[in-house]
Parts: C-alpha cells; structure tokens; sequence
C-alpha cells in the first residue's frame, strides 16, 4: 500500500512540474509578445560606439526620453553599413550617420529626412611605424577606410590635395571602427580615417595626425530619419519629443561639460577617462539644426563623380 501511495505522489508530482512548465512556456510566449509590441511602437536609432551619438546615450541613461514620454530604443552596431542595412530593412526609424551615405541611400530609393548635424569629424592618423608624416608620403600605401561614407570622400580629398595617383594608394575597406583602430595599434596598416574616440585612442598612442577634416571647412556628420514612418502623426509626435530630449542632452553636456558625462562615454563609447578628459577641450555639442546645405552639395558632388 506504502509503494502505491509513493508511485501517485510521484505521478501527481511529475505532472504538476509539466503544468508548470507548459505555463512557463506561454507566460515566455506572452512576454516575448509583448516586448515585439513594444519594441515595434518605440522609435529606433541606430547608433554607433563614436562621440556625435554622446547626446543620445546621455538622454537615455538620464532619463531625458523617459521624462518627455518618447520611447526610444538604441541599436548598437559597430559598422556604419549595418545602420544603412537597419534603414532600407525598415528595421529601425532613424540613425546617425554621415551625408555621403545618406545621400547614397537616397539615392538608392531610401528618402532621408536629416534632422540634426552632428559634431563628428574625421582625422587622417598615420601608423607611427610607417614614419608617414605628410599626406603626399601616402604614394604607394594603405589607408582604412569604407566606401562610399565620409571617410571615402576624405580619402579622396587626401590624395587631391598631394596631387597623388587614385590607383597609387590602396584603399582597404574596414567597415568595423573598433577593428580599424586595432588595426592600426597592432601595425596592420599605413593610415586609417578614424573619428571620435578611435582618433583619440591613437593620437594616445603617438599616431600622426597629416589631415583633419574640419580644416578642410567639412561637416559631415547627420542624425537622419526615414521619411515613410514619418507620415505617421504618432511617429512625428514621437520624432518632436526626441529632438527635445536630444538638444537638452546637448545643452547638459554644453552646461556641465563632457567630464560629468565620462561615465556614459566609457560604457558606450569604449573610451577610457584620461581620454574623455582629453576630448572635454575640444569637442563641443550643438541643439538640433540641419545640416549646411554646402556640405550635403559636397557629398552630392562627390557621389557623382564616383
């Protein structure tokens, strides 16, 4: 009588455990409904591990968007074709960028509409090994970059200005910031275009710097949205909270300095303190307004001679 009293409990026991599990299963199910829900309604920006996406990741972390009632989820990639991919997929609203890509996804049947220039710039840092120390002495080496972006153009204007030959230096597509800068610090290669932090991790490196791209009067750098979700007045609603958010992350970090964000730039830019410290004199943020329209021409003309 003992044993069969033993097998029922078991029995009952095994089959509370399947109820559970088969209601752990559906609750899952549910949740993972819900979170597509959310995920669906919410804004999406592409983002990038690089300084012009800073006023993003403060308005996120301090609650800026939240405040405002904007829900707004970030996208990480480290490739700037990967935030192009997310655009034409429809995979995400907005992301930041720079003009000669977006004018190429225009182009390619993507309609933009840029709602902020970014501070981003570019710099031309050589290998130290390779003892390059003008752009002219690019004869006959290899420079990082990723077509058809702004680091292609610069790269152009780089070999105009040392009136070198195109087919003399050799562009290497690396599309992945953080592997280009690895690139360099392990000897990989001559020169690379690298912007913020990158370009501070090298310079910190004893890097040459032969060309900066706001010597050359460029700004490149665009927040952009795609204009078919934007029809949509609560996608607009959505789109008006956000640029509020972003320009009083901007004016945070004008007020209080880039120091008091080191914290934020360490855990998505990947930089370290001394570096963020470095950058606190010289980069600077600016509330939304649209790009210069002499720099989207210069990314159009150049397009069209390539």
């Amino acid at each position: 009588m003992r044993k069969i009293v033993c097998v029922f409990a078991t029995i009952c026991l095994l089959a509370g455990c399947g109820q559970s599990y088969e209601e752990q299963q559906r609750v899952s199910r549910q949740q993972q409904r819900q979170r597509m829900r959310e995920d669906s309604a919410a804004l999406k920006v592409a983002v990038m591990p690089t300084m012009d996406c800073l006023p993003l990741y403060v308005a996120q972390e301090r609650g800026f968007f939240q405040k405002l009632g904007v829900d707004v989820c970030l996208k990480h990639f480290t490739a700037q074709m990967d935030c192009d991919t997310a655009v034409q997929r429809g995979r995400v609203e907005g992301m930041v960028s720079d003009l000669v890509r977006t004018e190429r996804l225009q182009q390619q049947g993507t309609p933009l509409r840029y709602v902020a220039a970014t501070n981003a710039y570019w710099q031309l840092i050589t290998n130290r090994s390779a003892r390059i120390r003008e752009v002219k002495q690019l004869d006959d080496k290899m420079v990082a970059m990723t077509r058809y972006s702004a680091t292609d153009l610069l790269t152009s204007a780089a070999v105009d200005s040392a009136k070198l030959k195109t087919e003399r230096v050799f562009r290497i597509q690396i599309n992945d910031v953080n592997i280009r800068l690895r690139m360099l610090l392990g000897n990989e290669i001559d020169a690379m275009l690298l912007t913020e932090p990158q370009a501070v991790q090298a310079r910190q490196q004893k890097h040459r710097v032969v060309m900066d791209s706001r010597g050359l009067d460029l700004k490149l750098g665009v927040v952009a949205f795609r204009e078919k979700p934007l029809k949509d007045s609560k996608r607009q609603q959505q789109l008006e909270r956000f640029l509020k958010a972003y320009n009083q992350a901007c004016d945070s970090l004008s007020r209080l300095g880039l120091k008091q964000y080191r914290d934020v730039a360490e855990k998505y830019c990947h930089v370290q303190g001394a570096a963020v410290d470095s950058l606190a004199k010289t980069v600077k943020y600016e509330r939304a307004q649209a790009p210069r329209q002499q720099d989207v021409e210069r990314a159009q003309a150049w397009l069209k001679s390539n």
